[in-house]
């Protein structure tokens, strides 16, 4: 069995390391807005752009062009974008993981091979502490794959990658479980603080409140 994870939702809490950088920014340039309220915008707006795009558009594009609408909307120009967001991609590798994962990917992948799922960049990928937990070869990124999240073609293309009938996806944002079992792929819902099921999606059958929860969930499987 070969069980991916998603990178910034179920691996990252993406939203304390983001706020974070976000918070200094605001500081330094003197805006008059939180490093939460920039970072949710700025999170938004990359999720709907990539709603529609399609590489060879990067990772890395999507995230400027999501900053530039994040800046229109509170009003902050466009002079600093390109700097600001090489500051934030060079932040990345200190976002945090969330409390649970070392140990509980750890302990995965004593049993099966475990990789991640994401819509990033290859680069961007392997800055990441998540990335030294997984196998190298098995981080099936948004740019290796042709397709982001949450279309159902990077699901099936990271299966057909790996083997159809072996990958197992642990999500736990409302699209990447809605994407991945769309596709047909044999998914667990790791349940993460903001990030809720799509109710007019299809439910997962298979849900864990911890990492540490996984082994035991995936010997069922």
């Amino acid at each position: 069995m070969i069980v991916t994870f998603d990178l910034f939702s179920a691996l990252t809490d993406s939203r304390t390391g983001g706020s974070a950088v976000f918070a200094d920014l605001a500081a330094r340039r003197g805006w008059d807005r939180t490093g939460v309220e920039l970072y949710d915008h700025w999170d938004r707006h990359n999720k709907g752009l990539q709603r529609t795009a399609r590489p060879p558009v990067t990772f890395s594009e999507l995230s400027r062009q999501a900053l530039a609408r994040t800046y229109d909307e509170f009003g902050l120009g466009q002079g600093t974008v390109e700097v600001d967001l090489a500051t934030i991609e060079e932040s990345v590798p200190e976002w945090p993981l969330w409390p649970d994962v070392a140990d509980g990917v750890r302990a995965v992948a004593a049993e099966h091979r475990t990789g991640i799922l994401s819509n990033v960049d290859d680069a961007l990928a392997r800055t990441t502490r998540a990335a030294r937990l997984v196998e190298p070869e098995l981080l099936l990124t948004s740019q290796r794959l042709g397709a982001y999240k949450p279309s159902e073609q990077i699901y099936r293309r990271a299966a057909a990658t790996v083997a159809p009938d072996r990958l197992v996806h642990v999500a736990a944002s409302a699209r990447d479980v809605r994407g991945a079992l769309e596709a047909g792929i044999t998914t667990v819902r790791l349940v993460r603080r903001g990030h809720a099921v799509d109710a007019e999606g299809p439910q997962p059958s298979l849900e864990v409140e911890e990492a540490a929860d996984l082994p035991g969930v995936l010997q069922t499987l």
